[in-house]
C-alpha cells in the first residue's frame, strides 16, 4: 500500500493534472456538454483512483504521463454525456436486467497491468475499469444498440484520394511522416474551400492510378490511393463504419490515416449520406462486439457540434477522427473540414 499512497501524493503535488492554459469560461469546468459540465474535480478524482488501484496508472505517474491519463477520462465522461443524448434522441433504453447480468462476472473487474504493450488501450482499459461499473457497461450497450439500429439504414458516398501511398505524379515526391500530414491537411481545406479543384485533383488521381495500373505487370501490387464513385454501405463496411467517413456530413473533407497504412493519410470528400431508408445490401457480416460499440460511438460525432462541446484547454482539444482528447491540434489523428470551411480539431 506504501507505493500507491506515495504514488498520490506526486500526483497531487504535480497537478492540478493535464498541462496547463485557460480552460472554458465556466470556472471548474473540465468540458462543457451542451447544458451539462465535467468538472476539473470529477476528472481529479477518477485520476486518483486510477493510480490508488491500476498498476498501470501507477507507471504512468512515475513516468509524469498523467496527463494521458487525464484526457482519457474527459474523453469517455464526454462520450458519456453524448451517448445519453443520442440514446433519448433514438429512442434506445438500457436494458438493466441484461446489465446486471454482466456485473454478476464483472468483465471491469482487476488490474491493467504495468507492462502493457499497447498505450492507449491500456490507458482507456484503466479509465473503464476506474469509471462506475455499472455506467461503463450501460454505455456499452448503448453504443452498440445504436449501432444495431443505424446500421441498416446508413451508407455514404465518397470520392477520396490519398497522401504518401505512392509519389506525386507531379513532384515525383512521396511525403512521410509530419510532410505527408500537413499536406493532407492542406490539401483537405482547399477541397472543402474549392469543390470543382477537388473533383479535378481526385479525377486526375484516378487516372493516374489506372495508368500505373495498366503499366505495372503486377496491377494488385499499385495500392488504391484514388477512388470516386463509392457509396458504402455501412452494414457491408466493417471497422470502415467506425471510422468519420460515416460520421460526418455531406460536403465535409475527412483526414485521416489510411486504413491500414501507417504513413499514408486519406483525403475524402463526403457526397452523400443516408440514413432515414433501409439499404438493399447483401447478407450483412457478423462484427464482433468492439466493432459495433465502436460503429455506435461514431455516431455520437455530429452531436459535438450541435451541442456546442467545450474543452478545457488544460486538457488539449476534442480530435474529431479519434473520438477522443488530443494534447494539441497537431497531435490528432486527422480532422474534419465543413463545407466551404478550415481544418478543425474541435474545441
Amino acid at each position: 500500500m506504501g507505493r500507491p499512497r506515495a504514488l498520490v501524493a506526486v500526483v497531487a503535488g504535480a497537478l492540478l493534472l493535464a498541462g496547463c492554459g485557460s480552460g472554458p469560461s465556466q470556472v471548474g469546468a473540465a468540458a462543457i456538454i451542451g447544458d451539462r459540465s465535467i468538472s476539473v474535480d470529477q476528472v481529479q478524482n477518477l485520476i486518483d483512483k486510477a493510480v490508488r488501484e491500476q498498476p498501470y496508472a501507477q507507471k504512468l505517474a512515475s513516468e509524469h504521463k498523467l496527463d494521458v491519463l487525464g484526457r482519457a477520462v474527459v474523453g469517455q465522461l464526454v462520450l458519456h454525456e453524448l451517448l445519453a443524448k443520442a440514446a433519448e434522441k433514438q429512442g434506445v433504453t438500457p436494458n438493466y436486467a441484461q446489465i446486471d447480468t454482466q456485473l454478476a462476472n464483472d468483465p471491469l473487474n482487476g488490474p491493467v497491468p504495468a507492462d502493457s504493450g499497447n498505450e492507449t488501450q491500456a490507458v482507456n482499459l484503466v479509465v473503464a475499469r476506474t469509471r462506475d461499473h455499472r455506467e461503463e457497461l450501460t454505455d456499452t450497450f448503448l453504443a452498440q444498440s445504436l449501432a444495431d439500429k443505424v446500421l441498416p439504414n446508413l451508407s455514404v458516398g465518397f470520392d477520396y484520394t490519398s497522401i504518401g501511398l505512392v509519389a506525386d505524379p507531379s513532384t515525383g515526391a512521396q511525403p512521410q511522416g509530419t510532410e505527408a500530414k500537413k499536406a493532407a491537411f492542406d490539401l483537405a481545406r482547399q477541397f472543402a474551400a474549392n469543390p470543382a479543384a477537388a473533383n479535378q485533383r481526385i479525377g486526375s488521381d484516378v487516372q493516374y492510378l489506372t495508368a500505373l495500373r495498366q503499366q505495372s505487370g503486377n496491377p494488385e501490387s499499385v495500392p488504391g490511393f484514388a477512388g470516386g464513385g463509392n457509396v458504402v454501405p455501412a452494414a457491408q463496411a466493417g471497422t470502415l463504419a467506425t471510422t468519420p467517413l460515416f460520421g460526418s456530413p455531406t460536403g465535409s473533407v475527412v483526414v485521416m490515416p489510411y486504413p491500414g497504412e501507417g504513413n499514408a493519410w486519406l483525403v475524402a470528400v463526403i457526397r452523400q449520406r443516408t440514413d432515414d431508408k433501409p439499404v438493399a445490401t447483401e447478407k450483412a457480416p457478423e462484427l464482433d462486439a468492439s466493432t459495433k460499440t465502436a460503429i455506435g460511438m461514431r455516431q455520437l460525432q455530429p452531436l459535438f457540434d450541435q451541442l456546442g462541446v467545450r474543452i478545457n484547454k488544460r486538457y488539449g482539444v476534442w480530435d474529431a477522427v479519434a473520438m477522443n482528447v488530443a494534447p494539441s491540434a497537431d497531435a490528432s489523428q486527422g480532422t474534419v473540414v465543413p463545407p466551404g470551411g478550415s481544418g478543425r480539431t474541435q474545441q
